[in-house]
């Protein structure tokens, strides 16, 4: 293998990843230092991950995640210091359904990722009995959460089983495309494991939260596109990132990492780098094959984060065919024995989608949860047929698509059960025993784009020390080895 030393007088970081974790690494180490060595190697052939905008039927389309929660502030902020400030669009509309008790029902409003402040949020979702039960709430005696606990296991408990079927399985499924029952409160919905913790009605605990949220005066939209679709947004960040010195390698796969006397190796099959720093933003399976070398005990905790599957089809109809509900789309809950998960109405979300040609439509449906492995063995066709099945029961839409395409995200989102923040935890003080070293992605703090974004610079934050005296080594060599002084 041919040995390439890539290191100059700056110090030279390799980021093992090209998703948006790792190029948002990337810009977060430029940012902090410009001139700074900066490598990024993907072993695909393209950046970006899963946010990934392409064409079909002449339409410009996200085939991946298709917004950002503007509510956080990272992704929205990468976008603007990558150049995309004047593309950022809220949604044409919010306003969304659920499609369950054999109808389309407006979603209901009042609540925290399904968890109602009081009954009257969710009627017209929910039987009768249901609402009485979430009037229970308050009689019961406290349930304590520990260090952790499912949210549906204890929503059920308190509210009812009807509540986290009809409405936090949806919400949570479109998020981890996980099973409520297993889903980590303290990890997915941190704010209500507070509550939980600190309130011995839930009901009481969500009024708080949504009266502190008033009292925040929390404005302005709640999810961001971009024009063009989110897709754009890693390869605005990889222009950046290039524009200032860094070098992005695709289809280079890393097959080693191995501590050196002053810092790491990083082979690949053409060759080998030598780096101050790494950073290793890869789904947890292939972190786990890196780090078997120098840390088989994160290895074998990063083997244990399990990851579920699905798939988007992209339908495109003529307008004049179709005749939609009102709103973005809807979600649906498995306990309603549907195939697919969500539609979005995506010409009706998105502006920008809406204008690209006045003549046809956009749609998007989703299938595929933790556990449900039938149904993504079905191929494209089979796809197809079933989300037009199920559209048609829900919305009335009969027409034909002009044209379809189907796109599997196989593995693509780590589930976080119960335990989650201990194990990544555990992650953390292995690697942390290996200076230069640092991990990021979804596998750790949050699936979406800002956690994300997030993790990334929490990553480089965490080599500033390490990167800081390399950096002055080699800045100053002589003053370094004598401490600084003089004569």
């Amino acid at each position: 293998m041919r040995e390439t030393d890539t290191r100059t007088g700056n110090g030279h970081v390799v980021v093992i990843g090209g998703g948006i974790a790792g190029l948002a690494a990337a810009h977060r180490l430029l940012s902090a230092a410009p001139g700074r060595r900066v490598t990024v190697l993907e072993a695909s052939g393209r950046l970006g991950g899963k946010l990934h905008a392409a064409d079909i039927a002449g339409m410009r389309v996200d085939l991946g995640a298709e917004s950002l929660l503007a509510r956080r502030p990272e992704a929205v902020a990468l976008a603007r210091e990558v150049g995309l400030a004047d593309h950022l669009q809220p949604p044409a509309t919010a306003t969304a359904a659920l499609w369950t008790r054999g109808a389309l029902r407006p979603m209901p409003k009042g609540h925290v990722m399904g968890v109602p402040g009081d009954a009257s949020a969710l009627a017209g979702v929910l039987s009768e009995e249901g609402l009485r039960r979430i009037g229970r709430d308050r009689e019961l005696p406290p349930t304590e959460v520990g260090d952790d606990v499912a949210v549906g296991e204890y929503v059920a408990a308190r509210l009812g089983r009807e509540v986290v079927d009809r409405l936090v399985e949806p919400l949570l499924g479109g998020v981890y495309a996980g099973d409520a029952y297993r889903i980590s409160m303290r990890s997915a919905v941190p704010q209500l494991f507070q509550a939980a913790r600190t309130h011995t009605s839930l009901t009481e605990g969500v009024r708080d939260l949504q009266a502190r949220a008033a009292r925040n005066q929390q404005t302005g939209p709640v999810f961001m596109g971009i024009d063009g679709g989110v897709g754009r947004l890693p390869l605005a960040v990889a222009e950046s990132v290039r524009a200032r010195g860094a070098e992005i390698l695709t289809d280079t796969p890393v097959t080693e990492l191995r501590r050196t006397a002053d810092g790491w190796r990083v082979g690949t099959e053409s060759g080998a780098y030598e780096a101050d720093a790494v950073v290793v933003a890869l789904p947890a399976p292939a972190a786990a094959k890196l780090l078997d070398a120098e840390s088989p005990a994160a290895a074998a905790e990063l083997r244990t984060v399990e990851y579920a599957s699905m798939a988007l089809t992209t339908l495109v109809y003529r307008r004049s065919e179709t005749d939609l509900p009102e709103g973005s789309g809807f979600l649906v809950p498995p306990v309603d024995g549907h195939t697919i998960k969500a539609s979005t109405f995506a010409s009706r979300k998105w502006g920008w989608i809406d204008r690209q040609d006045p003549e046809l439509l956009v749609l998007r449906t989703s299938v595929g949860r933790y556990g449900e492995t039938a149904v993504l063995e079905r191929d494209d066709a089979e796809l197809v047929d079933v989300s037009r099945h199920d559209l048609r029961e829900a919305t009335g839409l009969t027409a034909t698509p002009v044209a379809a395409r189907v796109t599997r995200w196989d593995d693509g989102l780590p589930q976080y059960p119960v335990g989650h923040h201990a194990r990544v935890a555990r992650i953390r003080a292995h690697v942390a025993a290996l200076p230069g070293l640092a991990l990021c992605g979804a596998a750790y703090d949050g699936v979406g784009v800002p956690a994300c974004v997030a993790s990334a610079n929490a990553a480089v934050d965490q080599l500033a020390g390490d990167l800081a005296g390399v950096e002055e080594l080699t800045r100053n060599p002589v003053q370094s080895l004598h401490g600084g002084g003089g004569e």
